[in-house]
C-alpha cells in the first residue's frame, strides 16, 4: 500500500458520509473484483505485476466490507457517463457483472449514485476525480483526497473543502437523478 493511499483508507473507515467524483472508473468501494483486476492489469497503479495486482484486488475486496458493517457511511457518488461507455475489460461479462453490482448498489438506502450524462454538456468538476469524507465528530474538518498519477493530495483547508463542496453540488443539481440513473445503468446493462 502506497504511504500516500493508507491515509486515504483511515479516512474512509472512519468518515460518516464519503462523497465522491469520479470521471474514470466506478469507484473502488463499488467495483467488482473482475473489474478490480481489469483496472488494475490496465497499469493504472503503475504495477501490472500479477502478485501487485492480486494484492490490490484483494485490499480492494477487504475495503468493501466498509458498507456491509452495521451502521455504514453513506456513499455518494456522481459518476461521469464515461465509466459506463469505456470498458475495462475485452471481456463483456466483465461489465455486466459490474453494471449489475451497480444496479444493485442503487437500491440501497445508504448509497446513491448519479450519472453525470453526456448531454448534460460540462460541469464544473471536469478536472479531477476527487471525494470529499465528511466525519461524525464536529471538531473534526471536512478532508478533500484527489489523486494523480504518481500521488495524491489531502486538502483540509477551509476555503479549497468549501470550493469542492460547491462542485459537488453544482454536480449534484445537474446529474442524473438517483432513479434516472437506475434507469440509465438498466440501459447499458441491456446493451451487454
Amino acid at each position: 500500500l502506497p504511504d500516500w493511499f493508507s491515509l486515504y483508507v483511515s479516512l474512509e473507515g472512519a468518515a460518516r458520509i464519503i462523497r465522491s467524483y469520479e470521471p474514470h472508473f466506478v469507484p473502488g468501494l463499488l467495483q467488482t473484483e473482475a473489474y478490480a483486476r481489469a483496472v488494475m492489469e490496465a497499469g493504472t497503479i503503475g504495477q501490472s505485476e500479477p502478485e501487485s495486482v492480486e494484492r490490490h484486488v484483494s485490499l480492494r475486496m477487504e475495503r468493501q466490507r466498509l458498507l456491509e458493517r452495521a451502521d455504514p457511511p453513506h456513499l455518494w457518488v456522481i459518476m461521469d457517463e464515461t465509466v459506463l461507455r469505456r470498458p475495462v475489460s475485452t471481456s463483456a461479462e466483465v461489465m455486466r457483472e459490474q453494471l449489475d453490482r451497480l444496479i444493485g448498489c442503487a437500491e440501497q438506502d445508504r448509497i446513491t449514485l448519479q450519472i453525470a450524462e453526456f448531454a448534460a454538456g460540462p460541469h464544473p468538476g471536469t478536472y479531477a476525480p476527487f471525494t470529499l469524507f465528511r466525519f461524525a465528530e464536529p471538531e473534526l474538518p471536512d478532508m478533500v483526497f484527489t489523486e494523480y498519477l504518481t500521488g495524491a493530495l489531502y486538502l483540509d483547508a477551509r476555503r479549497e473543502v468549501a470550493a469542492h463542496l460547491e462542485v459537488l453540488d453544482h454536480m449534484t443539481a445537474r446529474a442524473a437523478s438517483a432513479r434516472r440513473t437506475r434507469e440509465i445503468l438498466r440501459e447499458y446493462r441491456a446493451r451487454f
